[in-house]
């Protein structure tokens, strides 16, 4: 998380810090500022407003007490209690911490402050302080009351909004992070267990007849291409994908030889559409492994792709042996994978549904693609 385009707002090293809690006594005390230096009961009576630096005097007194109050709130009771939930002590604290300022502010109001600038000119010298007895009046009270509890309340609500946003935005990094790992490691899952398949069935093809294992190996290499190359983009042209489908079929169909029959029904255009890489793949791949492979007699596939505006619809269905020797399920790894990563990329955006009869295996997925008609379009993508 990046917060150095507002460094003063969120950085935590001193001449920040510093700075923050200069300008909020600053604001909070042009608040007090203003309306006492432009009173206009005061301008009638003599004519003229009082002088500015007697004035912000007289506001420097009033904020004296009112610290005592303001950082026990920010750095003790709102992390300690209020951000645990304890609201209870932290009632209680405040509370207790407003007695005690209301009390500092009243021994304030009793000493003549005249006296104690008497080193500066007459018309700077503060007014007010009695100089002998608290007298303790409702007005007084009331003011010195309120007055702090509007101070702790302004630091406060700085405080709890700083700490709300930066575990949002931390929240947002996090969950960002976790799902570009996760795709990451899904994607790191996915190109070896491919890899290792096809390898093998390519070594027990050229032991037996090397041209067709030849061809294999030119086929296999474009595939590693396009997972090496392609598949760490966001986004591929669906012609691509689809390509790379119908070049596996190719694979496994010389594999197979006559033993094999396919069905394969492919959109010729696709224009402007695109697809998370090897997002089909997986399923064609699943089809071989699980169905084909253990298909003792007449292994077959069936591969239906319609494209509809921006929702692709693809059919699967392939035949597979009544019961796999081991007992283990026959989804496997795979279509956990892919159906994460559409969980991912596609929310509420796709639609699979997988059935899994005695002797039939399909894949219905529906997913809305995006369509980039521009290079701009495909830049912002």
């Amino acid at each position: 998380m990046d917060f150095a385009k507002n460094k003063f707002m969120f950085s935590e090293e001193k001449r920040y810090r510093l700075s923050r809690h200069l300008l909020f006594w600053a604001v909070w005390g042009l608040w007090f500022f203003v309306p006492r230096e432009f009173n206009p009961a005061f301008f009638q009576k003599n004519g003229h407003f009082p002088n500015p630096i007697k004035t912000m005097i007289e506001v420097l007194i009033i904020l004296l007490s009112q610290p005592i109050l303001v950082y026990p709130l920010l750095y003790f009771i709102v992390p300690r209690y209020i951000f645990t939930g304890k609201y209870l002590k932290a009632s209680l604290w405040i509370i207790g911490l407003l007695l005690l300022t209301v009390f500092v502010n009243f021994f304030w109001q009793n000493i003549r402050w005249t006296n104690v600038f008497s080193f500066l000119p007459s018309e700077y010298r503060p007014g007010g302080g009695r100089g002998s007895g608290f007298r303790i009046t409702t007005q007084a009270w009331l003011s010195a009351f309120l007055g702090s509890l509007a101070a702790a309340a302004f630091a406060a609500s700085f405080k709890i909004y700083k700490y709300y946003y930066v575990k949002h935005m931390r929240n947002q990094q996090l969950l960002k992070d976790n799902m570009e790992a996760q795709l990451q490691l899904l994607r790191a899952q996915v190109h070896p267990h491919f890899l290792f398949n096809s390898l093998n069935n390519i070594y027990s093809q050229t032991q037996l007849e090397s041209p067709k294992g030849s061809r294999m190996i030119m086929g296999l290499s474009d595939i590693l291409r396009y997972i090496l190359y392609e598949g760490q983009k966001p986004l591929v042209p669906l012609k691509q994908e689809l390509t790379m489908v119908r070049e596996y079929i190719s694979l496994e169909k010389i594999r197979y030889g006559n033993k094999l029959d396919t069905y394969e029904l492919t959109p010729d255009k696709t224009d402007g559409l695109y697809i998370a890489p090897l997002l089909l793949l997986p399923f064609v791949e699943h089809c071989f492994k699980h169905g084909a492979s253990k298909t003792l007699q007449n292994p077959w596939i069936n591969l239906t792709v319609e494209i509809e505006d921006t929702t692709l619809t693809m059919k699967l269905m392939n035949g597979k042996a009544t019961a796999t020797e081991d007992g283990t399920n026959t989804t496997g790894i795979g279509m956990s994978n892919v159906r994460q990563r559409l969980e991912l990329l596609y929310k509420d955006k796709f639609d699979l549904q997988i059935r899994e009869d005695e002797e039939i295996f399909v894949v219905d997925l529906k997913v809305n693609l995006t369509r980039i008609d521009s290079v701009e379009d495909k830049e912002a993508a």
